[in-house]
């Protein structure tokens, strides 16, 4: 079978599968068993939503960055600043799919405390999925934003420019809905996040066009621009010739500029400015909590009457859907529980790699 034709297909395996084999791997890698849980339910409710960019294709990088010492198992927050409903936390280079719900959770409690609560989350390993946190606050009733960037990484061009500045810097919103999924946006600053590129480079969903810029300033949707590739090794996106373009082009530039400030230099994180640190996310979370704000109860029903509203429009065309933020990823959630997860014969077979050597046993 050529390498294109491999690049191009798929494989169907069920999720609670891959959840184990994960499980497992990180295990193996020295995290405790209840946080290679957590870990492995975490990148599978990505892909389970149709983020695949942050699901299992981050295994393989995970366990490297494990190895490589630049995450560590098992850590906890440690509370630098606790102003009540100001906090600042340390996440010692966690896994953020641990030390991401610590903070979130500590931020839902002051926010339940006092009404309102603001958490800086500092030197987090890779956080995941963002939307993910946005929905834990609104499961507990509480309006929630998220600020996020990445220390160190640079692989988006700002507007009007072909170099490197920023990182994806994703943003999230959740608001809790009486009675029904709560509206959750979560989004990249870029046009696409990097895990969608190197999706597309294994084989996976094709990128929009001219979502990158290539080394000439060329507009382009090859995901190749973006990667250092030599054989035997990770595409490595510190070191490709191009660059992601960011969202909206001085709208989205903007955004991602703030949580360079925001979620990076104010949280103590770093940047991707000029000089070599440490990678790292760092996240600004404001949690509000909508009871403490609104005594004549007039919240959740002037939500539920706007959204009926709001999903009332007529579509642009004939098969097309007005949907709400998040929506698609509840409806892709119950296919993809259904009907298996297809993921790209790369990734599943890097994963199959790793449990070789590790002696773990991966059904057929």
């Amino acid at each position: 079978m050529d390498a294109e034709k491999i690049a191009n297909e798929t494989v169907n395996v069920r999720s609670a599968v891959i959840e184990s084999v994960v499980g497992k791997l990180f295990v193996d890698a020295g995290c405790s068993v209840n946080e290679s849980s957590r870990i492995a339910r975490s990148l599978i409710d990505a892909n389970l939503t149709g983020h695949d960019s942050h699901g299992i294709i981050r295994v393989t990088r995970y366990l490297d960055w494990l190895e490589q010492g630049v995450q560590i198992a098992d850590q906890e927050i440690e509370i630098l600043i606790d102003n009540g409903s100001l906090l600042l936390v340390d996440g010692s280079y966690g896994m953020g799919q641990t030390v991401g719900p610590q903070a979130v959770e500590l931020g839902i409690e002051r926010a339940k405390k006092f009404g309102l609560s603001i958490v800086a989350l500092r030197k987090a390993g890779h956080l995941g999925r963002i939307g993910e946190y946005a929905e834990m606050a609104a499961d507990s009733g509480l309006i929630s934003i998220h600020l996020v960037n990445v220390a160190s990484s640079q692989l988006v061009a700002p507007f009007g420019s072909r170099d490197r500045r920023m990182g994806t810097n994703p943003m999230a919103f959740g608001v809790p809905v009486a009675g029904e999924n709560p509206i959750v946006h979560d989004f990249a600053t870029s046009i696409v996040a990097e895990g969608k590129a190197m999706v597309a480079l294994q084989g996976g969903a094709p990128l929009p066009p001219d979502s990158l810029v290539g080394p000439s300033g060329e507009l382009t949707d090859d995901p190749s621009v973006l990667y250092e590739v030599k054989e035997g090794k990770a595409p490595n996106a510190a070191r490709g010739s191009g660059a992601l373009r960011a969202m909206g082009d001085h709208k989205g530039s903007g955004l991602s500029v703030m949580c360079e400030l925001l979620a990076g230099a104010l949280t103590g994180t770093g940047t991707a400015g000029p000089g070599k640190i440490r990678f790292a996310n760092g996240m600004l979370s404001i949690y509000l909590d909508p009871n403490q704000i609104d005594p004549s109860n007039e919240f959740a029903g002037g939500v539920t009457d706007y959204i009926g509203w709001f999903l009332s429009a007529a579509p642009s065309s004939e098969g097309k859907a007005v949907r709400l933020p998040g929506q698609l990823e509840m409806e892709r959630r119950e296919v993809r529980i259904r009907d298996g997860l297809d993921v790209p014969v790369e990734v599943w077979e890097g994963i199959k790699r790793a449990a070789s050597r590790a002696g773990i046993d991966v059904p057929s």
